[in-house]
């Protein structure tokens, strides 16, 4: 797998630089298929997106028709596991941009046709939209997570987190091609039913919604200051006023900054500004990096420490607290499935270079992160890396560079903020509206469901102070369960699956579980009892 990713990583840059021109893949990759299938042997189906019509009297549905023309299908052998479903009304698929009037009137349903109308991002775009998903306000905790693991024993983990995750994505991506299943709740919903996608809903909705607290109360932080830090507008303004009063700076920014990107109906239009996030996050990492390759040349900086320190109860737990943080990081398979739908000349292969060129890009910007921000600070590493970044870094214009810092990352968080808003919108229409017609082609809806869902956010980061904790909770429960449990559980359910997929699959859902408990039962007990603080 490295070696492959290696080689997508140079193929990536290449691309960016003359631009793409890849072939249209006419069929989706094609495991354990028969041209010829016995009538009840069990087979493993990738859909092919062909021309030719298919008999698939032999498949169960797992749907009624979909909006955008695809019928969910599945194993001949699944009626025997118990997989089989009933029809429902209508699926929660996307699509995410409505066919023309023109195509709809000729007919022109062919699968080629489908493509040309809602898959046209590019790999490029794909890359930056996932890659994007996956740097958040995770990112700032690393140095933190660091400061407790050791910097060999965080590097370890970031990486095996790492290659976890791609395991768990290309996972989705097999049984979203044999599903055609374009959204995380389809994809849940072909495996485990109705109430499997129920809970995998409410996950997502429940992880989005404090992810976008937590990016708007880091706004603010940033911003307009808090009880123990002070903001930018307080430090230009020269002290507190109205103007830089939190509840004003946050109405100001969702209504002039976030909204306009929110009310985008494809993620592929978020394209330039992913990348735009991307680089502010690159310029976050090079200046502290920079700054601590510096202070280290000139020997200002003590020597880290390499392993975690097991001295104490309150270092266990911090050890313990501090594993759903680091799995939690590369949590963004709910968004895999609409960008793989998006994707131009969309097929497994090239949905799994994607994966394996944002992870890869993902794991060296995260490493880069913790070290660098665990060397500056030592042992007075804020949880929140940003909380450091208002002091003296010893330094010839230490309060430019720290403006620098927390400017870039704010404008990073004003990116990320609409492209989990995306799949946060998709997943509430879907749970409440699961029998309307396509949220982007019902214009009140749309507009209405945003504009409510960025006033409740609005709301909530006004409200709550600091959900750090809480945040800890979700990536111990829903983070785990969207990243790895439910991809896991999925590829289990099939019949037909290879050994190896079903010892990872194993691996994964059992690392995940384990990880969850006790993650949460360390973050109760240090709460009721307050050792952890």
């Amino acid at each position: 797998m490295l070696g492959r990713i290696g080689r997508d990583l140079v193929e990536f840059v290449v691309s960016m630089r003359k631009g793409e021109t890849p072939s249209y893949h006419q069929q989706i990759e094609l495991q354990g298929y028969r041209e010829e299938e016995e009538e009840d042997g069990p087979i493993n189906v990738f859909v092919q997106l062909s021309e030719k019509e298919s008999d698939r009297s032999k498949f169960l549905p797992l749907g009624g028709p979909r909006s955008d023309g695809f019928s969910p299908i599945a194993i001949s052998a699944m009626k025997a596991s118990g997989a089989h479903r009933e029809a429902k009304p209508k699926a929660d698929v996307l699509p995410l941009l409505s066919r023309s009037d023109s195509q709809i009137e000729r007919g022109d349903d062919t699968p080629k046709a489908k493509d040309e109308i809602y898959a046209g991002a590019s790999l490029r775009s794909a890359v930056f939209n996932l890659s994007t998903t996956i740097i958040g306000a995770g990112i700032m905790a690393l140095p933190a997570a660091m400061k407790v693991l050791g910097v060999v024993t965080g590097l370890v983990v970031i990486l095996i987190m790492g290659l976890l995750s791609e395991v768990s994505l290309e996972m989705m991506v097999r049984y979203c091609t044999q599903l055609k299943a374009w959204s995380y709740g389809d994809l849940v919903y072909g495996a485990w039913g109705r109430t499997g996608r129920f809970i995998a809903q409410i996950c997502v909705i429940i992880n989005n919604f404090g992810v976008l607290i937590v990016y708007l109360i880091i706004m603010g932080d940033v911003l307009s200051g808090s009880k123990d830090h002070t903001g930018l507008f307080e430090e230009w303004a020269g002290g507190p006023g109205l103007w830089t009063s939190r509840k004003v700076v946050l109405l100001v920014t969702i209504i002039f900054v976030l909204a306009p990107f929110s009310f985008l109906k494809r993620i592929e239009s978020l394209e330039i500004s992913s990348a735009l996030a991307f680089a502010l996050a690159l310029v976050f990492v090079v200046i502290s990096s920079g700054i601590a390759i510096l202070k280290l040349v000139e020997g200002k900086l003590p020597a880290p420490r390499m392993f975690p320190l097991l001295n104490s109860k309150k270092a266990v737990l911090d050890l313990l607290t501090v594993v759903p943080i680091m799995t939690n990081a590369f949590v963004c398979q709910f968004n895999v499935p609409p960008i793989y739908y998006e994707l131009k000349d969309r097929s497994a292969p090239r949905m799994n270079r994607v994966g394996r060129i944002s992870i890869s890009l993902c794991v060296a910007v995260y490493s880069a992160t913790a070290v660098s921000g665990y060397l500056l600070f030592g042992e007075a590493t804020d949880s929140d890396i940003l909380s450091n970044f208002d002091r003296d870094l010893g330094i010839a214009h230490s309060s430019f560079w720290n403006d620098v810092v927390r400017v870039c990352y704010v404008i990073h968080l004003f990116f990320v903020f609409p492209v989990i808003h995306f799949s946060f919108r998709q997943t509430v229409d879907s749970l409440f509206f699961p029998s309307s017609t396509p949220l982007q082609d019902s214009n009140a809806r749309f507009i209405l469901l945003t504009t409510v869902l960025l006033t409740i956010a609005y709301l909530g980061s006004t409200l709550i102070p600091n959900i750090w904790v809480a945040f800890e909770f979700t990536g111990s429960t829903t983070g785990l369960a969207l990243g790895f449990m439910f991809p896991a559980l999925v590829a289990l359910r099939s019949v037909d699956g290879g050994v190896v997929e079903r010892k990872l699959a194993w691996t994964i859902l059992l690392m995940a579980v384990v990880v969850s408990a006790v993650g949460l039962t360390t973050q109760i007990y240090s709460f009721a009892t307050g050792e952890g603080d």
